[in-house]
């Protein structure tokens, strides 16, 4: 560009340089090292490269029209100089390049067809087909779209950045994080992505996009192609006092009811239990079809027990339940006798303690590019947004090798975290089965 008279060393000011831009009401005001001649730009140029020169006492600047009504055409910065060790190159280079004047040479260097941005770089595209043209370089063409907003959610990489590095968040893979890492680890997989991508569409035109369509497409692909397991967070010890002791039962369970016909797990049953603290109400409701006293559950793919006795501890907390089961209401048995209830339950002789790592959104705030005045977007973060139980699950949960999120029955779908151990095996919520969530 030096040689063919298209670029030109400058030795003003950044502040000059701003001002001689003149307006949008004003032609600008050439500089007057404009019309310095090849040879002495291409010295100059050199002398910038090799470190001659401190910073921001000499620019490279496009030489196009400084009375164009379009501001990006007067006379753009190309290089500036930088005396800063580079990640990459050390200390090799002192003069870096301008955005505008990147963009398209990344672009074309790798024939890119499609060089997809947001909205605000819409007035930029002029400058990126002009640098093509002038360096008569591949084709690459740029196009603009509305940028992605979620509920509940930033986007903003400046922001992102700081929550990672004030340490409120665990990392950029954290799945808390609007990451490709991060919501990876939180089990959302591929197909997921893309249902929600086609879903929303590519506009023109700004827009929220509700969070829950994004967790409904999740469901969606999980429902259909992940393995189900029993697994109990919060646990209530039952024991089934007309079991045989020592007695076990192997069930087989489908690994997916929508298949019935498909794969299955085996799963233990002895006289003793644990089911989930909320499954058990000693005050029910009428219209409460869990466990109560003298109340009848049937234990997920097995046997109805009935609440015979209530054990409590000093202080009056339920900690034991004492129930009896009926033989004849094994599944698949001549007598089928139906109640209202249906429990998950782990057996405590083969239950595999799991941590359980209950993830939230990030943020209380619905809109969180609507930041009151005065206030800061940190202020909304959501307290309870992560929560770390210990679990526990039928054995055949840990021999899962289907690399994607499963369901916990009743409760949701996991994914096992790569912070798991031989043992002991991590799951992060990658969703509910269903949206419950309200917002403040």
């Amino acid at each position: 560009m030096i040689n063919e008279g298209l670029a030109y060393v400058d030795d003003q000011t950044q502040e000059e340089i701003s001002k001689g831009r003149g307006t949008v009401e004003t032609p600008g005001i050439e500089s007057p090292y404009r019309n310095r001649s090849v040879e002495e730009n291409l010295k100059l140029f050199r002398e910038m490269r090799d470190g001659k020169y401190a910073d921001g006492e000499k620019v490279l600047r496009a030489k196009i029209d400084m009375a164009s009504p379009n501001m990006m055409f007067r006379d753009p910065i190309l290089y500036r100089i930088k005396h800063a060790s580079h990640h990459r190159t050390g200390d090799k280079w002192c003069i870096y390049p301008m955005y505008d004047f990147t963009h398209g040479q990344s672009d074309s260097i790798e024939h890119i067809t499609h060089s997809i941005c947001t909205l605000e770089f819409d007035v930029h595209r002029p400058l990126y087909d002009w640098f093509i043209q002038a360096l008569r370089i591949y084709p690459s063409h740029q196009y603009e779209f509305a940028r992605l907003n979620l509920t509940y959610t930033l986007m903003s990489k400046r922001k992102l950045l700081e929550l990672v590095q004030k340490g409120l968040v665990s990392g950029w893979d954290d799945p808390r994080m609007p990451t490709l890492c991060g919501v990876r680890r939180r089990g959302y997989t591929p197909e997921a992505l893309k249902m929600f991508c086609e879903k929303i569409g590519v506009s023109k035109r700004d827009q929220m996009m509700d969070i829950q369509l994004l967790e409904w497409c999740v469901r969606q692909d999980l429902n259909a192609r992940s393995n189900r397991y029993m697994v109990v967070q919060k646990p209530l010890k039952v024991t089934i006092t007309n079991w045989e002791p020592g007695k076990v039962e192997w069930f087989d369970c489908p690994l997916n009811p929508a298949d019935p016909e498909g794969p299955s797990r085996k799963v233990p049953f002895t006289g003793e239990l644990f089911i989930e603290q909320d499954d058990f109400m000693e005050d029910a409701p009428k219209k409460f079809f869990r466990l109560k006293p003298e109340g009848e559950v049937r234990l997920k793919y097995t046997y109805i027990i009935k609440c015979e006795e209530v054990v409590k501890d000093g202080d009056g907390n339920v900690v034991e339940l004492k129930c009896t089961y009926d033989p004849s209401t094994r599944p698949g048995g001549e007598v089928w006798r139906s109640v209202k209830g249906t429990i998950h339950w782990v057996p405590t002789a083969f239950a595999k303690e799991i941590e359980i790592r209950n993830y939230d959104r990030l943020f209380i705030k619905e809109d969180m590019n609507s930041i009151p005045e005065g206030m800061d977007y940190k202020d909304f973060l959501n307290p309870e947004s992560l929560t770390i139980l210990t679990g526990y699950a039928e054995p055949a949960l840990l021999e899962d090798n289907s690399g994607i999120a499963v369901q916990f029955e009743r409760t949701g779908y996991y994914f096992r975290d790569p912070d798991s151990t031989p043992d002991k095996a991590v799951f992060n919520k990658t969703t509910a089965l269903k949206d419950s969530y309200k917002p403040e």
